[in-house]
C-alpha cells in the first residue's frame, strides 16, 4: 500500500512537471517515393484543371449543376456532417471538463406533522406547537477536478483529434460524392452514345435488308442473303435493351446521389449529350503531398492521434484524482423573510480524493487495450497512405492508356466508315458481295462502340485522377497545426 509520503511525492512531481502522462503524439513517417512511377503525358485537352472545382473543367454545364446539387443535397454528406456535429459536441464536453462547474439550487417546502407518531407526540407536548412547518433553502455550488496528471487534457486532445477526423471525413465524403456523381453522369453519356451508334447501325442494316429484299424480289439476290441480313439486323437490335437497362440504372443512381426519388431527373437526362472531355491536369505533386491533400489520409492520421491520447487517459487512472468543491447558501425553517439574514447563511468547502488504489489490474487491462487500438490505428494509417499512392498510380495509367486507345480508335473508325461506304456502293454496282458489306458493317459497329467506351473510360479515369489526388481539398488552419 502506498504511504502518505509516497502520495505527497507523486503529487509534488506532477505539479513540478506540469505535463500530462502518456506518450506525446508525433505523426509517424511513412516512406514514400519522390515521384510517381506513371508518367503523365501531354493530354489532348486544352483547358487546365482547377482542382478546387475540378468538375467544371469538363465544360459540361449539366454535369457542373448535378455535382453542385449533389454536394448540397446528398444524404451521405448529411450523415457525415451530423457525425461532425457530434464530434464537436464531444470536444466541447472535453474542454468543459477542464474548467470549474457550478450550479444554483433552491427549494421551499411546507410540511404537516402527524401527532400520532412518536415524534409528533413529543412535539405536540411543547408550548406553542404548530403542526405546520416551512423550510427555505438556496445554494450556490461549485466544483473543480484538478487535472494534476493530465488525464483530462489527454481526453481533450483525443476529442480534438476525433473532431478533426470528422471534419476531414466530411471533406472526404464530399469528394467521393462529387466523383461518383461525375462518374455516373459520364457513364450515362457513354451509354447514350453507344445507344445512338447501335440505333444508327440498326437503321443502316434495315436499309440494307430492304435493298436485299428488293433484289430478291427481282430474282437477283438469293434467299439466304435475305435471311443473313435479317440475322445481322437482329444481332444489332439485341444490343439495344442491354444499353437501355444500363441507362435506366445510371439515371436512377444519379437521383440517389442527388437525394431525390428515382425518376426525378429523367426528363432532363433523356436527351443525349456528348461524352465530356476531361481537362488538362498540369500539376500532380508528389506522393508526399498526398499526406496533406487526401482527406481520407487525414481521417486515418487523426484517428491515430486520438488513439495515442487515449493511452494517456488510461495511464492517468494510476494516479489519484483531486477535486475542490464549495457551497455558499442560506437556509431557514422559519420563514422566507429571514432567508438571507446572517443567521441563515451556510457555507462549506471540500477537498476530494479518488484513487483506484486496489484496481491496478483493471487499469493495466485498459492501458493494454488503448495501446492495441493505437497499433491498429497506426496500421490503418500506413495502409491508407499505400492505397492512396496505388489509387494515383492506377488512375494515371488508366488516363494515359485510355486516351491513347481513344485516339487510335478514332482513326480506325474513320477508315472503316470509308471502307463500309465504298463496299456498299460496290455492292449496289454488283462488284462486291453482301458478305463484304455485312463484314464492314459489323467491324464498323464494333470499333464505333469501342471508341465510345474508350472515350467514356478516359473521362472516368480523369475523374478517378482528381479523386485520387485529393480533389483540391486543403486542411483547415487547425488541421495544419496538428499536422
Amino acid at each position: 500500500m502506498f504511504s502518505l509520503r509516497t502520495l505527497s511525492l507523486m503529487v509534488s512531481s506532477g505539479l513540478l512537471a506540469g505535463c500530462a502522462v502518456g506518450p506525446d503524439y508525433h505523426r509517424p513517417d511513412v516512406p514514400l517515393p519522390d515521384r510517381y512511377q506513371s508518367a503523365m503525358q501531354q493530354r489532348s485537352a486544352t483547358r487546365p484543371a482547377n482542382f478546387a472545382v475540378w468538375w467544371e473543367g469538363f465544360n459540361d454545364p449539366l454535369l457542373s449543376r448535378l455535382v453542385s446539387d449533389a454536394l448540397a443535397r446528398n444524404l451521405d454528406i448529411a450523415q457525415a456532417s451530423a457525425r461532425m456535429t457530434q464530434a464537436r459536441a464531444g470536444l466541447g464536453a472535453a474542454t468543459a471538463a477542464l474548467l470549474p462547474s457550478g450550479n444554483v439550487s433552491g427549494q421551499a417546502s411546507r410540511a404537516y406533522q402527524s401527532v400520532e407518531t412518536p415524534l409528533g407526540q413529543v412535539l405536540s407536548s411543547t408550548p406553542d406547537y404548530n403542526r405546520y412547518g416551512n423550510a427555505y433553502e438556496t445554494n450556490l455550488n461549485a466544483g473543480w477536478e484538478i487535472d494534476l496528471f493530465g488525464g483530462l487534457r489527454r481526453g481533450r486532445q483525443s476529442a480534438l483529434a476525433d473532431y478533426q477526423a470528422s471534419e476531414a471525413d466530411v471533406a472526404a465524403t464530399r469528394l467521393t460524392v462529387a466523383a461518383q456523381t461525375a462518374d455516373i453522369y459520364i457513364t450515362l453519356r457513354g451509354l447514350q452514345a453507344r445507344l445512338a451508334i447501335a440505333d444508327a447501325q440498326v437503321r443502316t442494316r434495315q436499309e440494307l435488308l430492304e435493298k436485299v429484299q428488293l433484289l430478291h424480289s427481282k430474282g437477283v439476290a438469293p434467299e439466304y442473303q435475305v435471311r443473313q441480313s435479317e440475322g445481322e439486323l437482329a444481332q444489332v437490335q439485341a444490343t439495344v435493351p442491354e444499353l437501355l437497362t444500363g441507362i435506366d440504372a445510371a439515371m436512377n443512381a444519379l437521383d440517389v446521389m442527388l437525394g431525390t426519388p428515382a425518376g426525378t431527373h429523367r426528363t432532363e437526362l433523356t436527351s443525349a449529350g456528348t461524352i465530356p472531355q476531361a481537362p488538362l491536369i498540369t500539376s500532380t505533386g508528389t506522393p508526399g503531398d498526398l499526406l496533406r491533400r487526401r482527406p481520407d489520409i487525414i481521417v486515418a492520421e487523426r484517428h491515430l492521434a486520438a488513439s495515442s491520447a487515449r493511452i494517456g487517459v488510461a495511464i492517468s487512472e494510476y494516479y489519484p484524482k483531486f477535486s475542490l468543491s464549495a457551497l455558499l447558501g442560506s437556509a431557514t425553517a422559519v420563514s422566507g423573510d429571514n432567508l438571507f439574514s446572517s443567521g441563515a447563511s451556510q457555507s462549506a468547502g471540500v477537498l476530494g480524493l479518488r484513487w483506484r488504489l486496489f484496481d491496478f489490474g483493471r487499469i493495466n487491462a485498459q492501458i493494454d487495450q488503448a495501446k492495441g487500438q493505437e497499433a491498429e490505428a497506426l496500421a490503418a494509417y500506413r495502409l491508407s497512405v499505400l492505397r492512396a499512392t496505388e489509387d494515383v498510380e492506377n488512375a494515371f495509367s488508366a488516363l494515359v492508356n485510355r486516351e491513347n486507345q481513344t485516339a487510335t480508335l478514332v482513326k480506325g473508325e474513320a477508315a472503316l466508315a470509308s471502307a463500309r461506304q465504298s463496299s456498299f456502293v460496290a455492292f449496289r454496282q454488283g462488284t462486291a458481295s453482301l458478305i463484304d458489306v455485312l463484314h464492314n458493317d459489323e467491324t464498323l459497329l464494333q470499333i464505333s462502340d469501342a471508341r465510345a467506351q474508350a472515350q467514356t473510360e478516359s473521362a472516368r479515369a480523369a475523374v478517378a485522377t482528381f479523386r485520387a489526388l485529393g480533389g483540391g481539398w486543403q486542411p483547415s488552419e487547425t488541421d495544419k497545426k496538428a499536422l
